[in-house]
């Protein structure tokens, strides 16, 4: 029975087997390509340390473009207005600069716990 849920959740979030899955990718996408951001850009890192650590260890230029694009969205926004359709055409919402090493530290804090080391980090949300 596991293994059976297993399977079903595994399909319904892969686009490539269930065209909601692909719809919901498309309509994200040209939602994200409106304000110019990725995807990954909506990760919040004072929501989820591990986010918050690999942020730390990226290159300051890729955070630096990160914080750019969250600027730009937020004054879009304000503005109610969109990026124009020439810039728009050249964005890329699913374009991965976060999620390597966001595995790299969440390896790290499962080893840690695993050998029973005391976490790098604790916090509880308000």
């Amino acid at each position: 029975m596991a293994q059976l849920l297993e399977s079903l959740s595994r399909w319904l979030v892969n686009p490539r087997a269930n065209p909601l899955a692909a719809w919901h990718m498309r309509a994200v996408a040209s939602r994200l390509k409106k304000y110019g951001l990725r995807y990954e850009d909506l990760y919040d890192p004072y929501y989820e340390m591990d986010i918050k650590e690999a942020l730390a260890r990226l290159p300051q230029e890729v955070v630096d473009a990160r914080i750019q694009r969250l600027k730009r969205a937020m004054d879009l926004s304000m503005k109610h207005e969109y990026l124009p359709k020439e810039l728009q055409a050249i964005q890329t919402p699913y374009k991965s600069y976060l999620s390597d090493m966001l595995a790299l530290v969440k390896r790290e804090a499962a080893e840690r716990e695993a050998l029973g080391a005391l976490p790098l980090y604790q916090r509880t949300l308000p």
